[in-house]
């Protein structure tokens, strides 16, 4: 598909403006707002200081006719833009970006904490995260936690993904999900918790009665892995089990099963030792407990690579943008700023050192701005 510049996607957004009230141009506003992002401001307010710090330069590319767009007016832009919209156009964007994908995609939910008001609760976006790009391919917002169930089919309908290995927790672990993720030529490993009531407990039965009685030293290699991570005073081993052989199992309504793995986690810390079992259904064939371990790992990423970030960096719980589409357009301008922050390559450091240069360097803050185009 036709490769979409940034400004070319900032373009095809939708002025719902009445134009008798218009005296900034849209697309100039909606640029300065993912600059003022991307170089770390977390309000409307903090981009109008960003602004008028940067005129000067901003006026060598933006015509800025009547001046620089203030607070209300950028957060009036935000409020009216349809979500639905720019979500698709995001999507849209990344699809040029990113052309062949393989590995792991996280898809995992996230909550918007301070977005909750009297009127509406808290913005919850689902997002498909690609483990070996580190970048983010889609969202799509629901307006909370339990609603992933409705909202993932939809999302992975709008993505490509063909070959990778799509990772979900147990509230995704759905028939129907699964339906769609075959059709879509990929494979799927799925966790399984109480919500799968049946399959979770055969799983758990024939685990306990069949697998772990087996000492490690009997097991092929390919159906045990082991690691060991240590730091900061703790000490984590994990050990992955998997299993090839379902012809016992009812599972008949798992589009493409192939198996299923245990994922047992020791931690011990301070003279603790806490252990937890995690089980997994995958489509994944001749998989290996190697293979097994790592798309486990690789689905945190999501929440370790990209929800860390946009929490501490980009200081998402704290932001106070609410009002209708507010919330929702702003959480998906800070994925625009992190995918180009983190496609940029040319200075090796983390995103807040990356903001910061972008900061006092006009230069490397349209490299960064230019990343994806």
């Amino acid at each position: 598909m036709k490769k979409l510049t940034l400004e070319e996607v900032i373009e095809g957004i939708e002025d719902r403006r009445r134009e008798r009230s218009v005296w900034h141009d849209m697309k100039e506003t909606l640029i300065i707002i993912l600059l003022g992002v991307i170089c770390g401001a977390t309000s409307y307010a903090k981009i109008e200081i960003f602004a008028e710090g940067k005129k000067e330069w901003l006026g060598t590319f933006l015509k800025l006719e009547n001046g620089v767009p203030g607070a209300y007016t950028m957060r009036r832009i935000m409020m009216s833009i349809d979500s639905e919209k720019l979500h698709e156009r995001f999507i849209e964007w990344m699809k040029g970006i990113v052309t062949e994908l393989s590995g792991v995609i996280a898809i995992d939910g996230k909550t918007s904490r301070r977005t909750k008001d009297s009127e509406k609760k808290a913005l919850h976006t689902v997002s498909a995260f690609a483990y070996e790009r580190g970048l983010v391919l889609g969202q799509i917002a629901c307006e909370e936690h339990s609603n992933e169930i409705t909202a993932i089919p939809e999302l992975l309908k709008m993505l490509e993904f063909k070959g990778c290995i799509v990772t979900i927790d147990a509230m995704g672990t759905q028939t129907d999900i699964a339906e769609v993720i075959i059709g879509k030529e990929a494979d799927y490993v799925l966790a399984v918790k109480e919500n799968q009531e049946l399959l979770y407990n055969d799983i758990k039965l024939y685990t306990e009665t069949e697998i772990l009685p087996i000492p490690a030293s009997e097991r092929p290699a390919e159906q045990y892995h082991r690691t060991i991570n240590k730091g900061h005073g703790r000490i984590e081993i994990r050990k992955y089990y998997i299993c090839n052989d379902i012809s016992w199992l009812e599972c008949s309504k798992w589009v493409g099963i192939s198996g299923f793995g245990l994922c047992v986690s020791s931690v011990e810390e301070k003279g603790v030792t806490t252990v937890s079992h995690r089980y997994y259904i995958y489509s994944v064939k001749d998989m290996t407990a190697q293979k097994f371990a790592y798309c486990c790992r690789n689905h945190w990423s999501v929440e370790n690579n990209l929800h860390w970030v946009l929490d501490v960096v980009f200081r998402e719980d704290d932001s106070r943008a609410r009002k209708d589409n507010s919330a929702e357009n702003f959480n998906v301008f800070r994925h625009f700023a992190y995918n180009l922050l983190k496609a940029e390559s040319s200075f090796k450091s983390s995103i807040p050192n990356k903001q910061f240069k972008c900061l006092f360097d006009n230069d490397y803050l349209w490299k960064v701005f230019s990343a994806c185009s």
